[in-house]
């Protein structure tokens, strides 16, 4: 019994990830490269040889380039801890795909070629000669269709088996004469460059060295850079063309055009007019789906939850526990921690699966393609549309997704502007004040309609403060990259379930219980605490209400907001608790109610737009906060962050209700 590791490595969207599930199930675990915020995952399986460890690299098109997921990529098949290295290529797209495959060739000693979705290319008319792959390439070659589980067996065999035999040198792949000539005008630099570079990299030895060797040591530098520059370029056609050659070897079509369909769809989807369209079309449904399908859960969810307090008081009785304890424990930690769950539950266990069957149909990809123009106007980079959709789920989740993006000054600003488009964490907050004030007769349509307005809103300013940073202290250039639109396929639904509640909506649900836990304890006792005659809660209101009315709220919203600071769908409950002198969360029981108490506490429609406008541009939460300083890796950004959309949500309620004034609606 033989323990090895494997490294699976492959172009994106080849379903490299899918594999990767499929052979390790649950025995599986992701964290970060040593020193990177690059994702690691690491799974395990068992065959009859022993324990097969596989870890997922990241998806790469190359490995001669500058981005983070090609340098962890190619430095782990370097360093050799991998004894097997398996390739993963698409069946539909074997001439890209097999660029990677060569690259790696020359890197590694055990290969394995997996030529996956073969099931998509038989229904697309395409033929790969797999036998004929392999004698070309020289490394066992399996075909497999991840999603079905077709020839994983055949593949976990094939690895077994290239462990076990003796390594194989990378073979004579026939790479033109251009890469010889490019090396041969490289070796006389190499050396020269590498000892020079030391050198220069010693922040002592410049200072040391007489101005004209300095001089001459850059100009050799600039000499072997643009040499390199040359080497990396003809290495590239040489394996490009070479890879073609192998593909047109290996390749039988029976129908011409296979993409055909796809590329008729994409005209529409991805059209200057008509994808907008459809964009902002499924995305009210999107919402819709989620406002009218999450409402009855909440309520019931709640029911059952808030309904466990009498137990527990009476529970606590019995061990005799003093009162302060009792409310600190029941009304404050467990009634907040309860009314989190209730609230964010059910609209993330629909938005999240419906979110995740887009990803899995192929259409956000086509998303980013519509948006690109948009972000790159902007200074910004076009992935940064793929992260604002991940963060309408969740701000920490977008803010992880930017590593994406390969350039740090835009990554850097789609991390400090990701908080501005709302999360699942302000819909119910959103979805209320837009039901109570805006939609006419609780028109749950209308409310959708308007909840896209919204986003348009948001968008529009996440796209302001992307242009804001790239003019002034991101200044930079936009890097180019190529976005890849997979072929549309029809979503796995039980896996889409699966993994949108496994994946995002558990893991996101306690994110949220773990911060709403010490808040409902804090806002217990900042609700009860006296201070001379009246308690602390309504002494800080107070100190706050002069701003507040400055911005067309008034002090207790300013302060839901900042009791809302570990968890987003407190600041609804907070606010009610405030105008109500409760001790704990209040719960309203409808839609009506809530109208009631907040017009009650002289709430107007201006009041619920600046609410909001504030909802919208306001600090990012606590979770997403910790995850900006991990992913930045600074504390000076994380505040960047932090003031941007708040400063801007004042300044913008500032003007609403200036402008209300000026027309005597206010």
């Amino acid at each position: 019994m033989k323990e090895i590791t494997v490294a699976l490595a492959g172009n994106p969207n080849v379903g490299k990830s899918t594999l990767f599930n499929a052979l390790t199930g649950l025995r599986q675990h992701t964290g970060n490269w040593p020193g990177k915020t690059v994702e690691r995952a690491v799974g395990t399986y068992e065959d009859e040889g022993g324990s097969v460890t596989i870890v997922d690299l990241p998806g790469t098109y190359s490995l001669w380039s500058d981005s983070p997921e090609e340098k962890v990529t190619e430095e782990y098949l370097r360093g050799g801890e991998a004894l097997v290295t398996v390739v993963v290529a698409d069946a539909t797209a074997l001439r890209r795909n097999l660029c990677l495959a060569l690259q790696i060739r020359q890197l590694v000693q055990r290969m394995v070629l997996c030529v996956n979705l073969l099931d998509e290319a038989e229904k697309k008319g395409i033929t790969v000669d797999l036998p004929q792959l392999e004698r070309l390439l020289q490394v066992p070659v399996v075909g497999t269709s991840g999603r079905s589980g077709k020839g994983l067996d055949n593949l976990c065999r094939a690895i077994r088996r290239a462990a076990e035999e003796p390594p194989q040198p990378p073979g004579d792949l026939r790479l033109d004469t251009a890469l010889e000539r490019a090396l041969h005008r490289l070796t006389p630099y190499v050396s020269r460059h590498q000892a020079l570079r030391l050198m220069l990299d010693d922040e002592a030895a410049p200072a040391a060295l007489p101005d004209d060797a300095l001089g001459r040591a850059r100009v050799i530098l600039d000499e072997a850079g643009l040499v390199g520059e040359h080497l990396r370029r003809s290495l590239s056609g040489a394996v490009l063309r070479r890879a073609e050659e192998i593909a047109d070897a290996c390749l039988l079509r029976q129908k011409e055009a296979p993409y055909q369909t796809d590329r008729k769809i994409d005209r529409i989807v991805t059209g200057p007019v008509t994808g907008p369209v459809i964009m902002l079309v499924g995305l009210g449904i999107l919402f819709y789906l989620t406002i009218r399908g999450a409402n009855y859960p909440s309520a019931l969810l709640s029911d059952v939850l808030l309904g466990l307090q009498q137990p527990l008081h009476r529970l606590l009785d019995v061990l005799q526990a003093p009162l302060w304890l009792k409310g600190a424990l029941v009304d404050g930690v467990y009634r907040t921690t309860a009314w989190v769950v209730a609230v964010m539950l059910p609209p993330m266990a629909i938005f999240f699966p419906l979110f995740t069957l887009l990803e899995d149909v192929g259409y956000l990809p086509r998303v980013a393609f519509n948006l690109d123009r948009f972000f790159r106007s902007a200074g910004a980079h076009g992935r940064q549309s793929l992260t604002m959709c991940m963060a309408l789920g969740c701000s920490a989740c977008g803010v992880t997704g930017c590593r994406i993006i390969e350039g740090k000054r835009e990554r850097l600003v789609a991390m400090l502007t990701n908080s501005f488009v709302p999360c699942n964490g302000r819909f119910p907050t959103l979805i209320a004040l837009t039901v109570v004030f805006f939609a006419p007769g609780g028109s749950f349509a209308a409310a959708a309609a308007i909840f896209v307005g919204l986003m348009v809103f948001a968008v529009a300013m996440t796209w302001l403060a992307s242009r804001l940073l790239s003019s002034t202290v991101l200044k930079g250039e936009s890097t180019a990259f190529s976005l890849e639109l997979p072929p549309y396929r029809m979503p796995q639904v039980g896996k889409v379930l699966a993994r949108s509640l496994l994946d995002r909506t558990l893991l996101v649900l306690g994110r949220a219980v773990t911060v709403a836990a010490p808040a409902g304890l804090v806002i217990w006792c900042l609700a009860n605490l006296p201070v001379g005659d009246t308690v602390l809660l309504q002494l800080l209101s107070d100190w706050l209400d002069p701003l507040g009315r400055l911005m067309g709220l008034d002090g207790m919203i300013l302060l839901a907001f900042l009791l809302g600071f570990p968890a987003n769908e407190i600041v609804l409950p907070a606010l009610l608790m405030g105008y109500l002198s409760g001790g704990t969360l209040v719960e309203y029981e409808s839609f009506s109610q809530l109208g009631t108490i907040l017009s009650a506490n002289g709430w107007t429609g201006l009041t619920a737009l600046c609410t909001m406008v504030l909802c919208l541009l306001h600090f990012p939460c606590g979770t997403t906060c910790l995850t900006i300083r991990r992913e930045s890796g600074s504390w000076r950004w994380t505040a960047v962050a932090v003031l941007l959309p708040t400063v801007l949500g004042v300044m913008i309620c500032m003007l609403l209700r200036s402008a209300a004034v000026l027309l005597g609606v206010g």
